[in-house]
């Protein structure tokens, strides 16, 4: 499928978080005067709402803009090449002029002004602390569940918010866009205005942290990085390259188009029909040579529903059990299987698959921007 065009995906942005934060203020508001004085009953309904709503966008809206309605997912997101860097500031407008419009309609559906400056306290190392863990284990979940099970995240990260309400002492903002509207709203979600620099920071470094440990811990994160939140059709282009084990001449392609190919345009994932233990030792010091480090690598079935995901399947000699799927594109590369061999020949496999994959992204004009 083509990508929406990038006025669709802002209106996306727009319209998602303008729900979200109708919903945050809007519950709020709604839980303190049911709640008859009791904070922590108040508190509940909130959580409950927001866990709510966050499924419903991201499953709404996810499929056409990522749903990241939040700048810090978007900067983690852009940083490990999953959207283009020139996407993320109309990105980060339309969540920030998204969120006050959605606090300007939850203030209309409850009769209050427009906007009114919060008087709601939330200072001090405690608060900074708890939002810096609150953006840390949002991300944390996002990047963990994105990679192997992407259907999962709106329902993992609605689990995480609703338990970082209440084991954080801020009750988790983990968003600058939600912080800087929420500051223009005098309710039961308010935050002082002069509070909300020092959140917005502790997100903001909550976020890269845990984005940097787990490109550390993931090192093949960037592949998932796409389709953040969910997956978003025609975000990026997927190729497959497929072997026997997965063990070396499928890696060695994989990992060069993700380093030549724009990661906006197209990516590469590779797997195998007999998936091996490790990645072979000679394949990983060939290709330590070049600056590309596969000592962390893992070998993966080649699943049919991984194969479906998939643009273009190229395989390197599994022949007939590499999976057949309808209107998937195919090529096939005679390759040598490097297994066992001298170092010499290794090299001139590796050299060989860096031209053939030098030549798909030229040709599919997937190359990176100088």
């Amino acid at each position: 499928m083509t990508q929406p065009s990038l006025g669709r995906r802002v209106v996306a942005e727009i319209v998602a978080t303008a729900l979200l934060l109708a919903t945050v203020v809007g519950s709020g508001v709604m839980a303190e005067r049911l709640a008859g004085g009791n904070v922590a009953l108040a508190l509940l309904a909130n959580t409950l709402a927001t866990a709510g709503a966050l499924i419903a966008l991201i499953l709404a809206f996810g499929p056409i803009s990522g749903a990241h309605m939040n700048p810090a997912v978007t900067l983690a997101d852009a940083a490990m090449g999953g959207m283009a860097r020139r996407d993320v500031l109309p990105y980060v407008v339309a969540q920030i002029s998204g969120a006050y419009l959605g606090v300007a309609v939850a203030h209309g559906m409850f009769e209050l002004p427009v906007f009114s400056a919060s008087h709601h306290v939330r200072a001090g190392p405690a608060q900074f602390l708890s939002e810096f863990v609150a953006s840390f284990g949002l991300l944390a979940t996002i990047w963990g569940v994105a990679r192997r099970r992407p259907d999962a995240v709106p329902f993992a990260v609605a689990a995480y918010i609703v338990a970082a309400y209440w084991f954080t002492a801020s009750t988790s903002f983990a968003n600058p866009a939600v912080t800087l509207a929420r500051a223009a709203s005098d309710t039961f979600a308010g935050i002082r205005p002069a509070d909300a620099p020092a959140f917005m920071v502790a997100q903001v470094l909550g976020a890269a942290a845990a984005t940097l440990l787990f490109r550390w811990l993931v090192p093949a994160l960037p592949q998932a990085a796409p389709d953040i939140l969910v997956p978003h059709p025609g975000a990026a282009s997927t190729v497959i390259f497929a072997c026997v084990h997965n063990a070396g001449r499928s890696q060695m392609a994989a990992a060069f188009f993700n380093a030549m190919a724009d990661a906006s345009r197209a990516r590469a994932v590779s797997a195998g029909t007999q998936p091996g233990e490790r990645v072979h030792p000679e394949v990983i010091a060939a290709m330590r040579e070049v600056g590309i480090d596969l000592s962390n690598a893992q070998p993966q079935r080649l699943t049919p529903e991984l194969a479906n995901k998939g643009n273009l399947l190229v395989t390197m000699g599994c022949g007939e059990a590499c999976p057949a799927v309808p209107g998937l594109r195919r090529d096939d590369w005679p390759l040598t299987d490097p297994k066992g061999r001298p170092i010499e020949e290794v090299r001139r496999i590796r050299d060989e698959i860096r031209d053939r994959v030098a030549a798909l992204v030229a040709a599919e004009k997937w190359k990176r921007s100088a």
